[in-house]
C-alpha cells in the first residue's frame, strides 16, 4: 500500500519531455511508482487532470536569518517552493562570531532591505561556524529543503572584523579564508558564493566585505572551493569582474559559475544581450558559465515618506534633508521645487533609478476609502486623466493622502518582447527571487507561477514542459541536487499540483508578522492546488496547510559533481 498516490495527473517530470497521463505514488517520503490505475493507498489525491510537476527549486534566496526562527521560510512553500538555495551573494550569517553579530545585522539591514528589529529580535545563534549553522537547521528541522553557500562576506568579516571593508587581505589572512571555504565545503556547502557589485553596500554605505576582495583572494577562495571537486562559484558581478574574467577563473577551477543578475533595461537595452552573447561564447568554448535571470519585472514599493526611488537625484536633495513631515509636505507642495525635479527627470533620463517610465509606476494601496479605485492603474493614466503633468499628479495625490498612498514602479525587466528572448535561452537559469530580502520593496517568492502562467501559459515563449523543466529539472543538475527536481521512482517526493489554465502569481499584501511586528510584503497562489515536500503536503488550494512544527524538509550536504 502506497502512503499517498495522486491520480489522474497530468505528469510533467521535469526533465523537458511532453507530459504523460496517469497515476504517481509516493512511500516513505519517495516516488514509488508512475503508471496507470496504481494500487491502494494511505491517501489518496484526484487531481482530475490537473497537472503534476516536481517542486520549484528557488537558486536565488536570502532566508539565511529567516529560517531561525521560521523553518517554512513563508510564503515560499504555498507557492510552490519546495527546495531553497540561502546565502546568495554571500551574504550570510555564519561564520559569525559572537562580537560581530550585530554588524552583519546592520549589514544585512543595508544591502539586503532586511529590518534591523526584525534581525535582532528573531535570529537564534545557536552557531558561530559555518558547520554549526548546518548542523542548527538539521537539528530545529526545516520546512523546505534547503542547501547553503559558503558566503564571502562572512567568511571575510569573521578572519578580518570590521577591517574587511576597510582593505584588502593580507596572504595569512586569504588563507585563513580559504581554510574556512574548504571547511564549508566539507560540511556541505552547495558552493561559494561572492559579490563585487557596486550597489551592495552595507552599513553606512560601505562596501560589503567582499567587494574589497582583489584578483589574488578572489581566485585563492574559488579554487579552495573547487578543490573538493565539487560546488559551483556564483557571484552577483560587478564591473571588475568581467565575463572573461570569469571565463578564466572557470577555467582554472574547472568548475561552474553562475552570474547574477541579468536585468533589461529599457533606457540601456543591448547591454543584457551583450552580457549572455559573452557567456553563450565562453559555453562554446567548454567553460561552464551560467547566466541567472528573473522572470519577474523588477520593482520597488514606496511612499512618499521615504521614496528611494528618486534619492540618487540632485534636485530631491532638500527633500531628504527636510526635518519632519511638514517640512516635507512644504517642499513636495512648491512649484519651483517640482520643477527643479521635472528638469533633471528630463536631463538625467536612462541614467537614474526612475527614468520617468510612468506607465510602469502604478498605485498599490490609497490610504482613502473614495480613492480605492484608483488602485492598481499607473499614473501615466492618472496624469493624462487629470490632465497634469506626472510628478505633478502623484505628489499630489500623496498630499492628498498624508503621504501614505502606497506605490509600485517597474524598473526593469519590464519589457516583455525583450525579456522574452533572454527567457527563451535554454542555458538561462531562472530564479533571481531574492527571498527573505528586501521585504519591504518587493516579493517575487512566486516567480516560478509567473513563469508557468504569464511567460509559459499566456506568452508562449515557453511551453509548460520547458518551463517546468526551467524550475526544476535544471537547477538540480546545475546545483548537483542528486535525488530531486525529477518525477521518477526513487526520486524524493517533491510536488506541485497546479491548473495549468490558471496558475499564476497572486496579488502582493503587506503583513506585519516578523519578529518585533516588523513589515513585509507577501504573496499568496493562484491556480495552485498541493504542494508536497518529501511526501509530507505543505500547501492546498486554500494555502499553506502544514503544521508549523512539522519540519518535513531536508538540509541537503551532498552535491554531485
Amino acid at each position: 500500500m502506497f502512503d499517498l498516490v495522486i491520480r489522474d495527473a497530468t505528469i510533467f517530470d521535469g526533465s523537458g519531455a511532453q507530459p504523460v497521463h496517469g497515476d504517481l505514488g509516493v512511500t516513505d517520503g519517495r516516488i514509488a511508482a508512475i503508471g496507470s490505475q496504481l494500487g491502494a493507498a494511505r491517501e489518496t489525491v484526484k487531481a482530475g487532470g490537473l497537472a503534476l510537476a516536481p517542486g520549484i527549486i528557488d537558486g536565488h534566496t536570502h532566508y539565511d536569518a529567516q529560517i531561525t526562527w521560521d523553518p517554512f521560510v513563508d510564503p515560499s512553500p504555498a507557492l510552490g517552493v519546495t527546495t531553497a538555495v540561502l546565502g546568495n551573494c554571500g551574504f550570510t550569517i555564519a561564520p559569525c562570531k559572537p562580537e560581530d553579530r550585530d554588524l552583519t545585522m546592520r549589514h544585512l539591514t543595508h544591502v539586503e532591505g532586511m529590518s534591523l528589529d526584525a534581525l535582532r529580535a528573531g535570529i537564534k545563534w545557536g552557531f558561530e561556524s559555518f558547520p554549526q549553522y548546518l548542523d542548527m537547521l538539521e537539528k530545529q528541522g526545516v520546512g523546505p529543503n534547503v542547501a547553503c553557500y559558503a558566503g564571502h562576506s562572512a567568511i571575510r568579516t569573521f578572519v578580518m572584523g570590521r577591517d574587511a571593508t576597510e582593505r584588502a587581505a593580507t596572504d595569512d589572512e586569504i588563507a585563513a579564508m580559504a581554510a574556512l571555504v574548504r571547511e564549508a565545503m566539507a560540511a556541505g556547502a552547495v558552493g561559494f558564493a561572492s559579490s563585487t557589485a557596486e550597489a551592495h553596500n552595507g552599513e553606512g554605505g560601505t562596501p560589503m566585505p567582499s567587494r574589497l576582495a582583489d584578483d589574488k583572494e578572489l581566485r585563492a577562495l574559488v579554487r579552495a572551493m573547487g578543490e573538493s571537486g565539487r560546488g559551483l562559484y556564483m557571484l552577483t558581478k560587478g564591473s571588475k569582474t568581467s565575463i572573461p574574467y570569469l571565463e578564466e577563473i572557470a577555467a582554472e577551477t574547472r568548475r561552474p559559475v553562475l552570474i547574477a543578475a541579468l536585468f533589461h533595461s529599457n533606457t540601456n537595452p543591448s547591454a543584457a544581450f551583450t552580457t549572455l552573447k559573452q557567456v553563450n561564447e565562453a559555453r562554446a568554448r567548454g567553460r561552464r558559465l551560467v547566466a541567472q535571470t528573473s522572470c519577474c519585472p523588477l520593482s520597488m514599493d514606496f511612499t512618499f515618506k521615504s521614496p528611494y526611488l528618486f534619492e540618487s537625484m540632485q534636485a530631491w536633495k532638500p527633500a531628504m534633508a527636510a526635518h519632519g513631515e511638514a517640512e516635507l509636505r512644504r517642499i513636495y507642495s512648491d512649484p519651483a521645487w517640482r520643477a527643479a525635479v521635472k528638469a533633471e527627470l528630463a536631463e538625467r533620463r536612462g541614467r537614474l533609478v526612475f527614468n520617468s517610465e510612468w506607465n510602469k509606476l502604478f498605485v498599490v494601496e490609497t490610504a482613502k476609502e473614495e480613492t480605492r479605485k484608483l488602485e492598481g492603474a499607473t499614473l501615466a493614466d492618472l496624469a493624462g486623466q487629470a490632465g497634469k503633468d506626472p510628478l505633478d499628479c502623484i505628489l499630489d495625490m500623496a498630499l492628498s493622502e498624508n503621504l501614505e498612498t502606497l506605490f509600485v514602479a517597474q524598473l526593469l525587466h519590464n519589457d516583455d518582447r525583450e525579456v522574452g528572448k533572454i527567457l527563451a535561452d535554454p542555458d538561462i537559469h531562472i530564479s533571481l527571487s531574492d527571498a527573505g530580502a528586501h521585504l519591504t520593496f518587493f516579493c517575487d517568492a512566486g516567480f516560478g507561477l509567473h513563469l508557468l502562467g504569464h511567460w509559459s501559459r499566456d506568452l508562449g515563449v515557453l511551453d509548460t514542459a520547458q518551463a517546468v523543466h526551467r524550475l526544476t529539472g535544471q537547477p538540480a543538475r546545475l546545483f548537483g541536487i542528486q535525488d530531486r527536481g525529477l518525477l521518477k521512482e526513487g526520486q524524493a517526493a517533491d510536488l506541485m499540483l497546479f491548473d495549468s489554465a490558471t496558475v499564476a502569481r497572486g496579488p502582493k499584501r503587506r503583513a506585519h508578522d516578523l519578529p518585533a511586528g516588523a513589515a513585509r510584503l507577501t504573496g499568496s497562489a493562484v491556480g495552485l492546488h498541493g504542494v508536497w515536500i518529501n511526501g509530507a503536503q505543505v500547501t492546498d488550494a486554500k494555502g499553506f496547510c502544514a503544521d508549523p512544527r512539522s519540519r518535513p524538509g531536508k538540509v541537503l550536504r551532498s552535491f554531485a559533481a
